[in-house]
């Protein structure tokens, strides 16, 4: 089939990506249109107050008047906000941080939009994404197919590697894939911008967005505040102490270090080295080697239990005392060689692990960072610096039902394990990490302890180019 007779909508949405995308498409030929999708109407929530998608929609339009193509307009704020913000919501709620970009793609750009766009006739549907997709073939170079005889697509990462955004799209399914076209995903940023100034584009030089998806930017705290609503609670600092006597931490560093590689075991010493970050890298600074026979024979309850975080139980105990020359009766938290109360938050779901921005806490040498939050008791746990114990984790889990792969040739059988480099949030350079399939879900094991691993973001892993499967870590 010729281009022209392929049938494309590209979703424009007024932006500098998606507008060359459109002009790619067109330049090849195809019968293009355009569609720009409303999802968000409520301006009250952006940081301007202004109705960010009203001069979106207008740059588009002049856009498509400027490329010579059909402009059609769709509403889809409804199901943006029952697909995509309600689960924002209900995430938060539970003390777990959700990636709504993610979900838009999956939910909405890939699935509400892509019926609107075949409803118009469309055959394929476009985006500005930098990711790239192609054929899978065999050894032989010939086009691999599923059981019902339909030709299998893989997903690769974005040419531009300051650009990649295919993280975003990691759980698009085979069909969503068939009908997906990624014009710009082999050319780099910089060449977007020149070809769109070469072509006169009116969004040319529009800034990048930022923030929610179809949202705009927006201050957190007071968006999740529309249904959830503030309760003052407190802010425990936890003390480095603390780890030496917690069973848990001690029971992970235990594991991990009986994995070790028997080079690696004669290297620690008897006693071994404890698996944690050193200075302020934000990685830890030594790679550890696992062997592989060893993590084969973990029992499953113990990879469960080395995926689960440090929980926090440092109980405070009050004292009177007299102040002052009139010997003022008072009270106060007794001196804990754990940790220390020290401030107040507006509600422990309106924080994630890993933050550092607003606490508003002072008097310390290093920042304060986010290790935990406790929703049902509503008590954040910090601790000082970046490198704290409390911000690091070796191994994650993602449940059964949430484990996904982008074609079914690529599954993991129960019991097998894989090499891969995983990421678990967007521009997070690629990680080592061993992959291990169990009845109980899918474990990740990293090379190098990661910080802020967070219930919620979506782990992705990747061979070489390839985004394999991806899911949301428990």
């Amino acid at each position: 089939m010729e281009n022209k007779d392929i049938r494309v909508c590209v979703g424009l949405s007024g932006g500098v990506d998606s507008s060359v995308a459109a002009l790619l498409l067109k330049r090849q030929g195809y019968d293009v249109f355009a569609l720009f999708m409303q999802n968000w109407n409520d301006a009250s929530t952006t940081l301007h107050g202004d109705c960010e998608w009203e001069e979106d929609r207008f740059v588009a339009e002049m856009v498509a008047r400027k490329i010579g193509i059909p402009f059609y307009f769709v509403d889809l704020s409804k199901e943006y906000r029952k697909r995509v913000v309600d689960y924002m919501f209900e995430e938060y709620s539970r003390g777990r941080t959700p990636n709504p970009d993610v979900l838009c793609n999956r939910e909405i750009k890939f699935d509400a939009f892509l019926k609107c766009a075949l409803k118009l006739g469309a055959d394929m549907v476009a985006t500005g994404h930098y990711c790239r997709k192609e054929l899978c073939v065999d050894r032989s170079g010939q086009p691999v197919q599923d059981a019902a005889g339909r030709p299998v697509y893989r997903l690769l990462a974005g040419s531009d590697p300051d650009k990649d955004q295919s993280y975003f799209l990691c759980q698009l399914n085979q069909e969503q894939l068939s009908r997906a076209l990624f014009p710009i995903g082999d050319i780099v940023k910089p060449e977007v911008r020149r070809l769109a100034r070469e072509a006169d584009l009116p969004s040319a030089d529009k800034k990048d967005s930022q923030g929610i998806c179809f949202i705009g930017k927006v201050d957190l705290p007071t968006f999740l505040q529309q249904v959830l609503r503030p309760a003052e609670g407190d802010v425990v600092e936890v003390y480095d102490a603390y780890y030496a006597v917690n069973g848990h931490y001690r029971f992970c560093q235990d594991v991990l270090r009986s994995l070790y590689r028997v080079d690696c075991d004669e290297a620690s010493g008897a006693g071994g080295a404890e698996v944690r970050p050193a200075g302020d890298d934000p990685v830890c600074a030594k790679t550890v080697h696992y062997d592989q026979d060893r993590i084969a024979a973990l029992p499953d309850e113990q990879l469960v239990r080395l995926s689960e975080p440090v929980r926090y139980d440092i109980a405070f105990e009050t004292e009177t005392y007299r102040s002052g020359k009139r010997h003022i009766k008072k009270t106060r938290y007794r001196e804990n060689p754990f940790g220390k109360i020290v401030g107040r938050h507006d509600g422990a779901q309106f924080y994630t692990v890993g933050q550092r921005k607003g606490l508003n806490i002072g008097g310390h040498r290093e920042p304060l960072f986010v290790i935990d939050t406790d929703v049902e008791k509503n008590i954040i746990y910090v601790g000082e610096g970046g490198s704290h114990k409390g911000l690091y984790r070796s191994c994650l889990r993602i449940m059964p039902e949430d484990i996904h792969w982008i074609h079914g040739d690529l599954e993991m059988s129960l019991g097998e394990i894989r090499r891969y480099r995983v990421r678990i949030r967007y521009r997070q350079p690629l990680q080592d990490a061993f992959l291990v399939r169990r009845a109980s879900g899918m474990f990740i094991l990293f090379d190098r302890p990661q910080r802020g691993i967070t219930s919620g973001q979506f782990a992705v892993w990747y061979d070489g180019d390839e985004l394999c499967g991806s899911g949301p870590i428990a």
